[in-house]
């Protein structure tokens, strides 16, 4: 089994209301870091996040209008990779995720990524890699202003099943890019609605009544196409020769079509998230075992990592049975915090579902539960900084994890 580790950077008030300055965010980050760096988690992933959270609560459409604080701070993920391959030795930088609909778009993306990996590449001995996470974003806010809302009534009618094929669009062209093609808009991802994009006939009746009076056709279509987002003559990005073996790509889409089309193209793994049930990741692996691009090899059950929140208490002065009591007490408030933030109310069901994908409890209950839901070649991204500002208290917990935890995992599984 495999361990990564996951940075929220989120400035967010915890379960007792503080919320720290944004200097103080990113000193508990890089001392966080340094911690997973000595302990030996194999990847650190950084959330991305553009845009205030706060201001986002006063649009005509706010995204999350009851969120406290701001999502995430970590708004350049190539500069604070680099940044934090600097501070470190052994670790592994990854993005969870790089929305390729904002900050300028799939093009502006690929042309930093490749800058970032010829900085990182100029030693000749780093062998450390960029894994590069890229979605559409969680938070349609955040790219907005890039363009990418309804340009007349039939998107409107199509949206959100649109936006899932604006990110296929976005993705052909980043993922050809930073292969290194010379490409144009006339060889790009052309969207063509049908039945088949919308989940209920409604739905797609909508899209087609919109059709009829937008376009003034005589007749209900049963394909529409729908204009490009991103029209551009022959271009590629520079650099050009920069070290691809030190790129991983991995796609935040559940789609099936999506994750089969980025594959036609480069490997790319895929992401789950921390509420996936278990057995849409067993139906994830085997359908990537089939479709994974060949370059990358043979599918493995750790080109998926496992996302999880890790609520540990193994703090001294406790009996086992008051870590465990305290390790839920922890998690009941973060998750409730969490949901409130989300939806302005706090729901019990949520929480316990939440929970029920959590590991918590004192070393030998999350190693227990480990062995329990996770198959011994899973790679395990471990969430510790989720609503706690506790510094010194996330690097505990990490330490516990990696020295208490993981050896009691691998000796389980003998």
């Amino acid at each position: 089994m495999e361990h990564d580790i996951f940075f929220s950077i989120s400035q967010t008030p915890n379960a007792e209301g503080y919320v720290p300055s944004e200097q103080e965010m990113f000193t508990n980050y890089y001392q966080q870091l340094q911690c997973a760096d000595d302990l030996g988690f194999g990847v650190g992933w950084l959330a991305q996040a553009h845009l205030s959270t706060e201001i986002q609560k006063s649009n005509s459409k706010p995204v999350v209008p009851h969120w406290q604080g701001e999502v995430g701070l970590c708004t350049d993920f190539p500069q604070l990779a680099m940044d934090s391959f600097r501070r470190t030795k052994n670790i592994e930088i990854g993005s969870a995720v790089l929305s390729i609909l904002a900050s300028g778009g799939p093009i502006a993306q690929a042309e930093r990524i490749a800058n970032t990996l010829n900085l990182l590449g100029i030693d000749a001995n780093e062998k450390r890699r960029l894994h590069v996470g890229f979605a559409a974003g969680r938070f349609e806010f955040m790219a907005r202003p890039y363009g990418i809302v309804p340009r007349n009534s039939v998107e409107e009618a199509a949206w959100p099943a649109l936006r899932g094929q604006i990110f296929i669009e976005a993705s052909d062209i980043f993922l050809r890019l930073l292969r290194g093609d010379t490409i144009n808009s006339t060889q790009t991802f052309k969207t063509i609605l049908t039945r088949a994009n919308f989940r209920s006939d409604e739905d797609w009746q909508a899209v087609q009544d919109a059709a009829v009076e937008f376009e003034g056709l005589d007749s209900v279509p049963e394909e529409i196409e729908i204009p490009k987002r991103y029209v551009f003559e022959d271009l590629k990005i520079i650099p050009q020769n920069f070290r691809r073996e030190l790129l991983q790509l991995v796609a935040g889409t559940h789609d099936p079509k999506a994750q089969q089309f980025v594959n036609t193209i480069l490997p790319v793994k895929v992401f789950n998230l921390s509420i996936t049930k278990d057995e849409i990741i067993d139906a994830t692996h085997q359908k990537m075992s089939e479709l994974y691009h060949p370059d990358g090899g043979q599918w493995k059950r750790s080109d998926m990592p496992r996302t999880s929140f890790v609520f540990i208490n193994a703090e001294q002065g406790l009996t086992p049975e008051q870590q465990t009591k305290a390790a839920h007490q922890e998690a009941n408030s973060a998750l409730g915090a969490y949901w409130n933030a989300l939806e302005g109310t706090i729901d019990p069901s949520k929480v316990k579902s939440a929970s029920n994908n959590a590991l918590i409890g004192n070393p030998q209950d999350i190693a227990k539960q480990m062995v329990e839901r996770f198959h011994p070649q899973d790679r395990v991204m471990a969430w510790f900084d989720f609503f706690n500002h506790d510094s010194d208290r996330v690097c505990r917990n990490m330490t516990a994890y990696m020295e208490q935890v993981v050896p009691l995992v691998e000796e389980l599984l003998e």
